[in-house]
């Protein structure tokens, strides 16, 4: 799981600024001389921005549709498209009638230490955690067809041959119920803390000069995008489910604040 913190501009990385670049709906595909510019506003030098641009295009993460131009590349599409999704999430859920999914993952090993990571990236994003036992639940929530869920999971990195299964009555030994394995509190207080440093960033926005807005949105905007991605949307009996959308409803202002920013800072190095 993961809960809301503002990217450090030291921590974004070559890598992990194409990446981003290129999951947001409105950057891709991209040209090298956009992304070199969006580098540096991170203090990235050029080389150091197409060395991090060739590796992922041998790893598959990007691809080439022309000359200088790039965008997400086949084994980085279906995350891509999660990720970009991030708006409907609602459609994602329906009303929570008690039940619970199992992703079962013990015949699966854990000797593969990059796959094991993979799976438990899928199972992550995808809301589950794992029990005493091994086994990975979440609330039986999600709109999506069981086998169709499970194919979700392929798509984002989980094995071939995981196996999911819908319960309704279970009867199990003592210990922590399932209902705990999330921190509702530290939930709430991600959506709460997104939700108020992006109300604040809006008011200082238009004041800032263009590089230093575009960074800024890119920083809270990103952090927040993760969280709403990550979040393991949880049905309102276990969870504040109305904070977790006024959260997203705040992140679509921003997202078009944001938008906005960038195209003003391409414009004014384009013309420079």
């Amino acid at each position: 799981m993961y809960y809301f913190k503002p990217l450090d501009p030291k921590d974004v990385s070559p890598r992990a600024l194409v990446l981003s670049l290129m999951s947001s709906a409105f950057t891709a595909p991209q040209s090298i001389g956009r992304l070199i510019n969006a580098a540096a506003l991170f203090d990235i030098e050029p080389a150091t921005l197409r060395v991090a641009v060739a590796r992922l295009l041998k790893e598959g993460l990007l691809e080439s549709p022309d000359r200088g131009v790039y965008q997400p590349g086949p084994k980085s599409r279906a995350l891509t498209r999660r990720v970009q999704g991030w708006k409907q999430v609602a459609d994602r859920i329906v009303p929570w009638q008690g039940d619970w999914l199992l992703a079962l993952t013990g015949h699966l090993g854990r000797t593969d230490r990059k796959q094991l990571r993979a799976r438990e990236r899928a199972l992550g994003l995808s809301g589950y955690k794992e029990t005493e036992s091994g086994y990975w639940v979440r609330p039986a929530n999600l709109s999506r067809k069981l086998e169709d869920h499970r194919a979700d999971l392929i798509g984002i990195g989980a094995d071939e041959d995981i196996s999911l299964l819908r319960v309704s009555d279970i009867a199990r030994s003592e210990g922590a119920p399932w209902t705990t394995l999330w921190s509702t509190e530290d939930l709430a207080r991600t959506y709460e803390q997104a939700t108020e440093m992006m109300l604040a960033s809006l008011e200082r926005l238009p004041d800032l000069p263009k590089d230093l807005a575009a960074r800024e949105s890119l920083l809270i905007g990103q952090a927040v995008i993760r969280a709403i991605n990550f979040d393991p949307l949880l049905p309102p009996e276990l969870a504040d489910q109305a904070a977790f959308f006024r959260m997203v409803d705040t992140m679509v202002r921003y997202n078009d604040t944001g938008r906005k920013c960038w195209q003003a800072y391409y414009t004014s190095t384009e013309k420079s």
